[in-house]
């Protein structure tokens, strides 16, 4: 499989690393999306992609009680690192609309998903 020819990557792709901040990445995360800008992270090793999610996790407490519910849909990525062939995880984050059916069920439900 080709490499992803992603070279300027677009404002809301966020690098996520087995390093990175659980919170902070979902602080940018939940902040891009109030903003209505896409969101997409990617990760790299496992340590990395256990951030992400974690991230996501966080964000989507951030968001719910403004009434914003988020999903992701994760999806693989074949990358160049340093002239090594690596596949990436990218999560990209999508904010519901507003009556969705994770969005009504949950309040109704009154607890996390």
């Amino acid at each position: 499989m080709a490499p992803s020819n992603e070279a300027q990557p677009h404002p809301g792709f966020l690098k996520v690393s087995s390093k990175s901040s659980p919170a902070s990445v979902a602080g940018a995360i939940a902040g891009m999306v109030k903003d209505g800008t896409d969101v997409e992270l990617q990760a790299v090793g496992a340590g990395a992609v256990n951030q992400a999610v974690k991230a996501i996790a966080i964000s989507r407490g951030f968001l719910s009680p403004v009434g914003i519910e988020i999903s992701c849909v994760p999806n693989f990525a074949d990358i160049v690192i340093d002239g090594e062939y690596r596949t990436a995880i990218r999560f990209r984050v999508l904010s519901l609309p507003a009556g969705s059916a994770v969005n009504s069920d949950a309040a109704k439900a009154g607890q996390q998903l």
